[in-house]
């Protein structure tokens, strides 16, 4: 057995780990751990840009554009709404075409090259900003809060946070190991307001989340995002799509799977690979219609 390259701390309450590590199955009740990852490389077959900037001199000045900017705009420009309440599917703005933004950063960015991830219960200031509330299907007590690093399309480490049900809580941790091994790229992952969920659609969300306390799409039964039991992966790059919905409304551009760009998810792939090696179902298998973002435990 290798010995492991880091140091976990584990309570009662919750279990934090830097490091390569693979977190148990199932529960928290054991650890298991490898290596850290290699080194930093300039190219990754993720698609990942190696570029920081690109600088400009004009009559002595010199100024360095952000290519991963983001649009002042972004999440600024409400849809006009469809009778069945979605916003009205546009072509995607030439901005966003091959979608490659910098990531906010919400949370304290890793120290150092390895994964790094802490699980625990929902502490109260997240809880007061998630979905949660007494008529969800799944009690705060069976929910866990992870936060976990993950690579941006800006080519930097992050450090992002989701809220998942404590059930698969190791087996998320497992994926996204994986993912980050891999360089692969996510534009933002955070837990989800509850005033979003009602909020007039702009289309142009693109946030990898899990625990949502809404019903399905199109449906009134639970969504498994409100158990907790589902993961949705990207969404603009990986866009819903059934029939003349699209969702969000302005990825009609990755609806073409076709012309491949980062962060989008094909059958085989390591986002794919990652999920079917803890035996959740892909929306991209899907016969009636195509949710190329979403993961569940249930396959639904």
């Amino acid at each position: 057995m290798r010995l492991p390259a880091l140091i976990c701390v584990v309570a009662l309450v919750s279990v934090s780990c830097g490091g390569e590590e693979a977190a148990s199955l199932s529960t928290f009740q054991s650890v298991s751990t490898t290596k850290g990852e290699s080194a930093e490389h300039s190219t990754t077959t993720s698609g990942i840009a190696s570029s920081v900037g690109s600088t400009t001199t004009t009559l002595g000045v010199t100024a360095t554009t952000n290519p991963f900017a983001r649009p002042d705009w972004l999440g600024m420009r409400p849809l006009p709404l469809r009778p069945d309440g979605f916003g009205e599917v546009l072509p995607t703005p030439e901005e966003l075409t091959d979608r490659r933004l910098e990531t906010i950063d919400m949370l304290a960015p890793p120290q150092d090259e390895s994964f790094e991830w802490s699980a625990g219960p929902v502490p109260a200031d997240v809880l007061a900003r998630s979905s949660w509330n007494e008529e969800c299907p799944v009690t705060l007590e069976e929910l866990t809060y992870l936060t976990m690093t993950h690579y941006g399309f800006d080519g930097r480490r992050h450090t992002g946070e989701m809220i998942v049900n404590t059930a698969v809580a190791g087996d998320v941790i497992e994926v996204f190991q994986q993912l980050h091994r891999a360089r692969f790229p996510i534009e933002q992952m955070r837990v989800i307001r509850a005033e979003e969920i009602e909020a007039h659609p702009t289309g142009d969300w693109n946030d990898t989340t899990s625990f949502v306390c809404r019903p399905a799409v199109g449906s009134s039964s639970w969504s498994q995002h409100a158990y907790g039991l589902a993961i949705d992966i990207n969404p603009f790059h990986n866009p819903y799509v059934r029939d003349d919905v699209v969702l969000p409304e302005l990825a009609t551009a990755y609806a073409d799977r076709e012309g491949v760009r980062p962060g989008m998810i094909f059958e085989g792939d390591v986002v794919t690979q990652a999920f079917d090696s803890i035996g959740w179902g892909w929306g991209g298998r899907w016969s009636s219609l195509d949710d190329w973002m979403h993961f569940s435990r249930s396959g639904r």
